[in-house]
């Protein structure tokens, strides 16, 4: 991972007028080397705006799908495509299209975190972000939302019965892998420790976050909150950007909190793709067509906090 590495990755990308997108959950180094560093919603920003005529998205297969749709006449690469988000692969079209004919008068909303064929079903996007405003703010009161139980939990609850919603039965692995255990132990070892976790993690150990917030409102919040202590419940390589931006603070994570799918991007796979201009996204024109139109209500709804 020497020094040679890191300038071919920036001279094969000038050559290519290409950028790279990273997420909050990637490998330092590869953060390191990223045009952009941020959360689904704020990389999707990123995406639909960037004059690159390459994209090369450090995440899992949706974010690059996401990126792909926003840029159809784009090139967009996933460095490796074993980097999927199990959560993602939980939903399917032909059970949801099922929900749908139970439900008809209900809006499908899909958290970001799904496959474009998914997307393309749906009547709305949303992030971690902004899925309470953007609930709040839909006409229908009916709710489908997929496919994450405990972002939905949690929305369900701080809506407080303004609107009937239907749970998939998903979930993230990583965040569910975070136990209350480990969060009271750290609280226990560091008692000035604020605790601030994210809205996929299961509904006991938000019931103990001072602040729930998605990766980029944790990195917002850690900045202006007056504490210097803080427990973070998410992935544990968001604490690598917390604490290059605010490094008087102190960070502490779970030792559970780690994404292996996040990790199998590396220099080395980037290096690949931009000198191969592979794995390219590919999507069939009707699936880009039609997932553009809820992934565009997620971004025009703007962020929730």
């Amino acid at each position: 991972m020497g020094r040679s590495l890191v300038d071919e990755i920036h001279r094969l990308k000038q050559e290519r007028n290409a950028i790279i997108l990273a997420h909050n959950y990637q490998r330092p180094e590869v953060q390191d080397i990223a045009d952009h560093v941020g959360d689904s919603f704020g990389l999707s920003m990123v995406a639909r705006s960037t004059n690159a005529d390459v994209i090369v998205f450090a995440g899992v297969d949706f974010m690059a799908e996401s990126a792909k749709i926003l840029n159809p006449g784009k090139v967009v690469i996933h460095p490796d495509v074993r980097a999927i988000c199990p959560m993602a692969r939980m939903v399917d079209v032909e059970g949801l299209r099922k929900a749908k004919s139970e439900i008809p008068d209900a809006a499908i909303v899909s958290y970001v975190n799904t496959p474009a064929f998914v997307k393309a079903e749906s009547d709305y996007c949303c992030t971690s972000t902004n899925a309470i405003k953007l609930v709040r703010s839909i006409p229908e009161s009916r709710i489908i939302f997929v496919p994450d139980s405990n972002l939905g939990m949690y929305v369900k609850r701080m809506i407080s019965g303004e609107k009937e919603i239907y749970l998939w039965p998903g979930y993230c692995p990583t965040h569910v892998a975070i136990k209350r255990s480990e969060i009271l132990e750290l609280k226990k070892a560091h008692p000035e420790a604020e605790v601030v976790v994210h809205p996929e993690c299961v509904p006991e150990v938000i019931e103990l976050a001072d602040a729930v917030k998605s990766t980029e409102g944790m990195v917002k919040y850690c900045g202006e909150s007056k504490a210097t202590e803080f427990i973070i419940g998410t992935e544990r390589e968001l604490i690598y950007r917390l604490k290059r931006l605010y490094p008087e603070k102190v960070f502490y994570a779970p030792p559970s909190a780690v994404c292996p799918n996040m990790k199998r991007i590396t220099l080395q796979n980037i290096r690949n793709s931009l000198h191969t201009l592979t794995p390219r996204i590919e999507l069939p024109e009707d699936i880009l067509k039609r997932a553009f139109i809820p992934l565009e209500r997620m971004i025009s709804i703007g962020r929730g906090e």
